[in-house]
């Protein structure tokens, strides 16, 4: 379909990658807060953050389901994709409603990584997910060559470690639309040509080892030709960027859940207190053989969901379950492993500490699970809109 390599292939080469990075890299670099550049560059050199680009733009070209492979892999083998997993689909804008321009001239670099597109600008302190109520501006200056961006955005990511920014802001003020959801737009932007010369990048410390910051646009001064597809159509180009997103996120907490159980089942088995294995008792057998079963029944949502985006099929209600059942298990199998490991849980030396902390954010972003629960309810059962 999209390539010739099987699931299995691609995992087995992902592993390959994540072998020569333990589980005693990620966690030094948690300890100092430091990005992991060996990695990202040994990903970016196997062609693996280039999956979602089409071949003849360098890419390995594959579809969702196996592009979420790749990431699944990353947490499976303890590693944590969320450092590089932008660079994976926040080109999918661009992708799907960029000019052939645009195309031709960032997408083969992104594939290679001489262009890294890491930091996606959407989130404002008092819009939430509230998307289409953020406040950050872009006017087009009278001379049509340009526009003025101003504004707050707030938890945006990798920014020190991306060289290009997608950007959504208002173009039109509400006001003047006949609909909440109209009148924004996306822009594609140097970081090094912005910052200092209109945008201020204030790093955020957070719970996780990921580079978070808030950003402030003054007066910064982009130009025309960064605007990706059609001036006003911008919320319509990211929430379709944002299926595919929670798709592949969805991928990364299943690795999550799979390397949980699989630590949980295999400190049950190693671990004596009173003379037996603690796996022995079915009060530790029974919380890890569950969150087995949800992980694998998620596992199954992730791919019905990435079959029929892939197929260009309405896949809003599948994605969303499918991220979903995915935080949960996961989640789920981070409290059944922590209890399993008891105190060791705690330390830092058996990582589950370090993972159970990356996995908390999954209920969180890239949505709260509550407003999956509101998008089924009203989408999916027709019951009344909640918001």
């Amino acid at each position: 379909m999209h390539t010739a390599l099987t699931r299995e292939e691609i995992r087995q080469s992902v592993r390959e990658v994540c072998g020569t990075f333990p589980e005693g890299y990620w966690r030094e670099l948690d300890k100092k807060r430091e990005y992991p550049e060996a990695f990202v560059e040994a990903m970016t050199e196997a062609g693996h953050l280039g999956a979602l680009i089409p071949g003849e733009f360098g890419g390995m070209g594959l579809g969702l389901a196996e592009a979420s492979v790749i990431l699944e892999e990353i947490n499976h083998c303890g590693g944590n994709a969320q450092p590089a997993h932008a660079q994976v689909y926040t080109m999918g804008t661009l992708l799907r409603h960029g000019s052939e321009e645009q195309k031709r001239e960032y997408l083969p670099k992104i594939a290679s990584g001489e262009i890294r597109l890491q930091a996606f600008g959407v989130t404002e302190p008092e819009a939430g997910t509230d998307t289409t109520s953020l406040r950050t501006t872009a006017r087009r200056s009278p001379d049509g060559g340009h526009y003025v961006v101003n504004g707050r955005k707030i938890y945006i990511s990798r920014v020190q470690h991306s060289d290009y920014m997608i950007l959504l802001a208002r173009t039109t003020p509400r006001e003047q639309v006949k609909r909440k959801s109209e009148g924004l737009s996306v822009f594609l932007f140097a970081l090094d040509e912005a910052e200092g010369n209109g945008l201020t990048v204030k790093p955020r410390r957070v719970m996780i080892n990921n580079e978070t910051n808030e950003l402030l646009f003054e007066d910064l001064r982009v130009p025309a030709s960064a605007l990706v597809g059609e001036e006003g159509e911008g919320l319509r180009y990211i929430l379709d960027g944002m299926n595919a997103e929670r798709i592949l996120i969805a991928g990364e907490c299943i690795g999550n859940g799979r390397w949980f159980v699989d630590k949980a089942a295999e400190r049950a088995k190693e671990r004596e207190v009173f003379g037996r294995p603690i796996g022995q008792n079915q009060g530790i057998q029974f919380p890890i053989a569950k969150a087995h079963v949800r992980v694998e029944a998620a596992d199954l949502m992730r791919f019905r969901a990435a079959e029929k985006f892939d197929s260009g099929e309405p896949s809003g209600a599948e994605v969303n379950m499918a991220l979903l059942l995915a935080a949960e298990a996961a989640w789920e199998a981070a409290n059944v492993a922590m209890q399993t490991f008891g105190g060791y849980g705690f330390d830092a030396e058996y990582d589950v500490e370090r993972k159970f902390r990356e996995t908390r954010l999954f209920q969180v972003a890239p949505i709260s699970t509550n407003l999956i629960l509101s998008y089924v309810a009203e989408h999916v059962l027709g019951l009344p809109r909640s918001f």
